[in-house]
């Protein structure tokens, strides 16, 4: 069992009142999880404040306190240390605690807005395929080895987080590929963790309902590779305008990927069809079963984080060949009667753009494509508007509908969606706030060979009403929906 003195290394201690010599049993940020022996470090959040909860902790058993505000009377027989910043204490001591487990794997980091899953998915399948044993953080899942375990955040808590990367080390991952959020970084849920390298993908307008200006969003990222040793390397999308902007301050070794301008990993594309991406990928053909320019990009990352990582060029292009992206990004199916269907996570106006822009390319002229899209409640309200537009000037036809509305009434968000559509956009579209309904509609719409784009959720299983999570599957409801077209 670890000492107090050795979990808080490295933590910045304002005030200690108590022995720090005690063994600490755990770490825990929910005083609900208290036990015997446990340190509670009192984490102020969104929904509530953990300095509240530090008697109910402290009568569970905890015998140790971290906490930005000492309590006005301190028990006798607990330890308690004062911090400017709990979040990034935790971190700290989460590590230290798990016995430094990013110094036992070759652990990748990948952040932007869009792209970050299919990155670290394809990361994933492709160091696997090259035979190494790995550890995948992500959105869609975790997965040890193969071992899958549902993910809730993108990027776990500090203490789950570390807990996470030591069972992937004592499992025998060398490679450890992981999405980093820009919530987890500004919540320093990353924080102590030792990157061998990071990926950069692109920014575009998202979750400015937390970093409230796009110029916070643009600096949390940036701190990830501000961030990095001399010894990682970086990473960055060379045709994204803040590309460069990201990796200014980093000490780690600097490699761009792009398209369009010169970069280290330089891609073109020769043929862009629903069978794959042919391209020339630093002058060698290849063929990849991944479909899009925004994926030619992600494939252009994959490939110059696994160089970064030391492996061939040549045995990289080929495994990359064989694999496919990660579930819920441009997963098509096609009906018997000849009607694709698109599920997409697609749910910035960035993406939904970049998604129906690549429909556009596939598209053989006379195709409608109808596009099923909502919005999720709770967050940015302000990219409601940008996204209803976006989808009625870049679809035939457009049918507005619930996302996870959270505690949102749907109808509220569907009439954000709405304010502000030109005349044109207005004759386009039509509102079915049941989801499931929305899509047999669009089904209903659909001619041989039209495409029927469903955005916003992709991988998720689930709808978020009032609290509580219903099972939905916009893959599976395609797919039921077709077959029923047979009978």
């Amino acid at each position: 069992m670890r000492k107090l003195q050795d979990i808080v290394y490295k933590v910045h201690l304002k005030q200690v009142t108590g022995n720090t010599g005690i063994p600490v049993s755990s770490i825990e940020i929910d005083s609900r999880k208290v036990q015997q022996g446990a340190v509670f470090v009192a984490i102020r959040g969104v929904q509530s404040d953990g300095h509240h909860f530090i008697d109910r902790a402290i009568s569970l058993g905890a015998s140790a306190i971290v906490c930005e505000e000492m309590p006005a009377t301190l028990s006798e027989h607990v330890v308690y240390l004062l911090v400017n910043n709990t979040h990034e204490a935790v971190a700290c001591m989460a590590h230290n605690f798990y016995d430094e487990p990013s110094h036992k794997v070759k652990l990748v980091g990948v952040t932007g807005t869009n792209g970050k899953t299919t990155i670290a998915t394809v990361l994933f399948k492709l160091f696997t395929q090259l035979g190494y044993t790995c550890g995948l953080v992500s959105t869609v899942q975790n997965q040890i080895a193969g071992k899958i375990i549902p993910a809730t955040h993108t990027t776990p808590d500090a203490v789950s987080l570390n807990a996470l990367l030591a069972q992937m080390a004592t499992e025998g991952c060398t490679h450890v590929f992981m999405e980093c959020s820009s919530h987890a970084i500004h919540q320093h849920r990353i924080t102590g963790l030792r990157f061998t390298g990071g990926i950069f993908s692109n920014i575009t307008h998202d979750h400015l309902d937390y970093h409230k200006t796009f110029e916070e969003y643009i600096r949390v990222k940036k701190s990830f590779f501000d961030h990095l040793s001399s010894d990682a390397f970086a990473v960055s999308n060379a045709d994204d305008k803040r590309g460069e902007v990201m990796l200014q301050n980093t000490a780690a070794k600097k490699y761009y990927y792009g398209l369009k301008s010169p970069a280290s990993f330089k891609g073109k594309i020769l043929e862009n069809a629903l069978t794959g991406l042919i391209m020339l990928v630093n002058e060698k053909e290849v063929h990849f079963r991944l479909i899009g320019e925004f994926n030619a990009y992600n494939l252009l990352a994959v490939y110059g984080a696994a160089v970064c990582l030391g492996e061939e060029s040549d045995t990289v292009l080929t495994a990359l060949s064989l694999l496919s992206g990660a579930e819920g990004r441009f997963d098509y199916i096609i009906s018997s009667e000849m009607i694709i269907g698109i599920v997409d996570y697609a749910h910035t106006p960035d993406a939904l753009e970049n998604v129906l822009m690549t429909i556009k390319k596939l598209r053989k002229g006379h195709e409608q494509v109808i596009t099923v899209v909502g919005c999720g409640g709770d967050r940015d309200r302000t990219k409601r508007p940008i996204m209803g537009q976006t989808a009625c000037d870049l679809s035939d036809k457009v049918i507005f509908t619930s996302d996870n509305p959270r505690s949102e009434e749907p109808e509220a968000i569907l009439q954000d969606m709405e304010r502000g559509l030109t005349s044109a956009a207005k004759r386009k579209y039509i509102s079915i706030t049941d989801r499931r309904e929305a899509i047999r509609t669009a089904i209903s719409m659909a001619n041989k060979e039209d495409i029927i784009l469903v955005a916003g959720k992709g991988h998720e299983k689930y709808q978020d009403i009032k609290g509580v999570k219903f099972h939905f599957d916009d893959k599976e409801v395609l797919q039921e929906m077709f077959e029923q077209l047979k009978k």
